[in-house]
């Protein structure tokens, strides 16, 4: 008598993340970027900026580096909020991105400097910001450690780290619901509105779910030199805020 056995779906691959195709991708969708994610979010986006700057304040004095800038909202965001003698750059691989932004902070009359760089290999000394921040893009960097690695290095000791991320919610209904959309709805209207043939808001919400949240994105953060690292969970847990410290280097 024959006997039903039961089949195992396979795992998904991993997200390709490599700097090509995640720069292509963003060149892409670059034109209707902001439009999206005002969109997909309701405008809420805007606020979790908003307390990443009430919570990771701009020094008084000194340089603020905003990582994977894209079009620049969190580096506009904090220009909005320095004193005029805070220097902000705003980094980021993707040059059309940049240049969305620098547009945006020319209209606004922000004093941003705007550079093409990697991540990964930034292009500035040991030491060189107070402030380092990232929205949304930690997760897109090919090599979290290294990235984390980078900001590292280029803050001085002592130093603040700022990482806004999407997670996902830790209440079961709101999570539920939360998957739903996220892999529903977000992929089909984003796609549709940023008129891309990169599968772009597919590849957002498959990376989210890839990425390491919670206690396993702080030990990723520990290991590359910080320490003291809170966690503040925004809107149900959808997105959260890290902030960490760069450690104090002590003599041998």
């Amino acid at each position: 008598m024959p006997t039903a056995s039961a089949t195992i779906d396979p795992p998904a691959p991993a997200v390709d993340k490599s700097g090509a195709k995640v720069r292509g991708m963003f060149a892409e969708i670059a034109p209707r970027y902001d439009l999206v994610n005002r969109l997909l979010s309701g405008g809420i986006d805007v606020l979790w900026r908003r307390t990443t700057v009430r919570r990771a304040p701009p020094p008084g004095a000194g340089a603020i580096l905003d990582c994977c800038t894209g079009t620049g909202d969190l580096a506009i965001a904090y220009a909005a909020a320095a004193g005029p003698g805070v220097r902000i750059v705003a980094g980021d691989f993707c040059r059309p991105m940049l240049e969305r932004g620098a547009e945006k902070s020319a209209r606004a009359g922000r004093r941003i400097e705007w550079v093409e760089a990697d991540a990964m290999n930034l292009p500035f000394p040991d030491r060189s910001f107070d402030l380092v921040t990232v929205a949304f893009g930690l997760r897109n960097i090919a090599d979290t450690s290294r990235g984390l690695a980078e900001m590292a290095r280029v803050l001085v000791p002592g130093g603040r780290l700022a990482i806004l991320e999407f997670s996902l919610p830790a209440n079961r209904l709101v999570r539920g619901l939360y998957l739903w959309y996220f892999r529903r709805i977000l992929p089909l209207v984003g796609n549709a509105v940023a008129r891309n043939a990169s599968d772009a808001y597919t590849y957002l919400n498959r990376s989210v779910e890839e990425f390491p949240a919670g206690a396993a994105l702080a030990a990723l953060v520990r290991s590359a030199g910080f320490d003291r690292v809170e966690q503040v969970p925004l809107t149900f847990g959808i997105a959260t805020l890290s902030i960490a410290t760069r450690a104090a280097e002590t003599d041998a």
